[in-house]
């Protein structure tokens, strides 16, 4: 069973999170002496910030640079796949920087995997979610018009090692995606586990949930 290092970091500044994540994935690069883990699971909250990858559109942010300071939150065009999200307080960002090797898995089965620790960690709290076909993340009512993502995900990997990760709510201020096209898109809502129970969600008890079911999915131990 592959051992990974488990790092709760809080609420952390996204860029200094980054910074961390090259930090450790330089780290994980194959070569050299083996190495006793197969990688790093880091769970965080970000103050308020918005993320493009590599593939999507400026335009999908929906204000500009005076009231991206206005509502205190900041702006990174970043390296992963998909489009744009949002990060903020009352959201566990994970980020898996993880060997594909060791754990034999392709780019699209890790990502399978990503969503399906987010599923089994809803339906301990009674919600359904499934995947929505074209389209990565987790969604509740996938197949009906009030479709609405829960949680984004957007990776990168290179030389088989993972980085960024899942964005998934649990008490997270919906309101800030009015000021985006979430993902890219225009015509599906996001909801957060607090609007779907209503009630607020214990983040520590979530995230105990949250990297068991993620030891379980990848076959991994601390």
């Amino acid at each position: 069973m592959n051992r990974i290092i488990f790092h709760d970091l809080g609420l952390k500044d996204y860029k200094e999170t980054w910074d961390y994540q090259e930090e450790l994935f330089t780290g994980m690069i194959p070569g050299g002496a083996e190495r006793p883990i197969a990688g790093h699971l880091i769970f965080v909250e970000h103050p308020h910030v918005f993320t493009l990858g590599k593939s999507g559109s400026e335009s999908n942010l929906l204000i500009n640079e005076a009231m991206l300071k206005q509502k205190g939150a900041q702006f990174y065009r970043i390296n992963r796949g998909g489009d744009i999200t949002y990060h903020g307080p009352g959201q566990v960002v994970g980020y898996p920087i993880i060997r594909l090797d060791l754990f034999e898995l392709g780019i699209r089965t890790y990502i399978f995997n990503l969503e399906e620790i987010i599923i089994r960690t809803l339906k301990t709290y009674g919600i359904e979610a499934g995947r929505l076909e074209g389209a990565s993340g987790v969604w509740l009512e996938a197949d009906q018009p009030s479709v609405r993502k829960i949680c984004a995900i957007g990776v990168r990997a290179s030389r088989q090692v993972t980085m960024h990760g899942f964005a998934f709510n649990v008490n997270t201020d919906l309101s800030f995606y009015q000021l985006i096209n979430p993902c890219g898109f225009v015509d599906k809502g996001v909801t957060s586990m607090q609007k779907e129970l209503g009630h607020e969600v214990d983040m520590a008890e979530l995230k105990a949930i949250l990297l068991d079911k993620f030891k379980e999915v990848f076959g991994a131990k601390e």
